[in-house]
């Protein structure tokens, strides 16, 4: 049976970092971006998760606080009290990942894992808020991945690593599956191209994955040709820093559907 987590929408349509735009633009990775995406209608957000001095998970890319935020430094340097001053473009709060679930109890999430660090805190967040249905975890690192499965067992929903990945492509250009191992996540998240090569914009890529019982979805697609062309060549999902276009591209299908 498929985890629940893909008893969403189909084309899965995120918004990548949730709504940060217009009035919300910058704000990437906020409560308030994360809301107005359910606002808009979305079904699935994408985050990104460190850890705090002190062990508490909190939704920011970098591993740093420069970029984005009123502070500097490193996310891991600092305690989570003090983490709860940092405002992100000056006016919104660095949001716990305890915090973004619990305002957002009907929305499904894709939770990188940016650190090692960050791995046993999140399971301990998805326990206490009894989220795995609608939860799926998502790193470039195998190891730290494979960390997650082990500790938290079938109920986990995780896309794959980038090993897993390289093996699902290895068989879309013809390697024997009996040579390969099992994909292990339940879902790739992948880009259109690596550099100059094809990963989600080659139908022998999709049609290995579907082969296997995996999903993939794509990130990131801001442009609404693109997101026409891959939708058309049959992938399930679309991250996207501009929802709003995605949205209406999703409309403009099922309107001519």
């Amino acid at each position: 049976m498929p985890h629940p987590y893909l008893a969403g929408p189909h084309p899965r349509a995120y918004a990548h970092r949730g709504w940060h735009l217009g009035e919300l633009a910058g704000c990437e990775n906020t409560l308030a971006a994360f809301v107005a995406a359910a606002d808009h209608g979305l079904a699935y957000i994408e985050m990104d998760t460190h850890a705090s001095a002190d062990g508490v998970p909190f939704v920011h890319h970098d591993p740093d606080l420069d970029r984005t935020t009123d502070a500097t430094g490193r996310i891991d340097a600092r305690p989570a009290a003090e983490l709860d001053g940092v405002r992100v473009r000056g006016r919104e709060p660095l949001p716990r990942l305890a915090d973004v679930l619990d305002a957002l109890p009907g929305i499904r999430c894709t939770i990188e894992l940016k650190s090692d660090a960050v791995v046993a805190p999140v399971l301990a967040v998805l326990d206490a808020a009894d989220a795995w249905d609608r939860v799926c975890l998502g790193s470039f690192s195998d190891r730290r991945l494979g960390r997650a499965r082990a500790a938290a067992g079938p109920r986990l929903c995780t896309s794959m690593g980038q090993a897993d990945v390289t093996a699902l492509r290895a068989r879309a250009c013809g390697v024997p599956g009996f040579l390969l191992p099992r994909p292990a996540g339940v879902l790739a998240q992948v880009p259109p191209r690596f550099g100059p090569i094809p990963v989600a914009d080659d139908r022998r890529f999709l049609d290995a994955a579907h082969a296997a019982g995996r999903e993939v979805h794509v990130w990131t697609v801001d442009e609404p040709a693109a997101m026409h062309r891959l939708l058309d060549l049959g992938v399930d999902g679309l991250l996207s820093d501009r929802p709003d276009l995605l949205l209406d591209v999703i409309g403009e299908r099922a309107g001519s559907a």
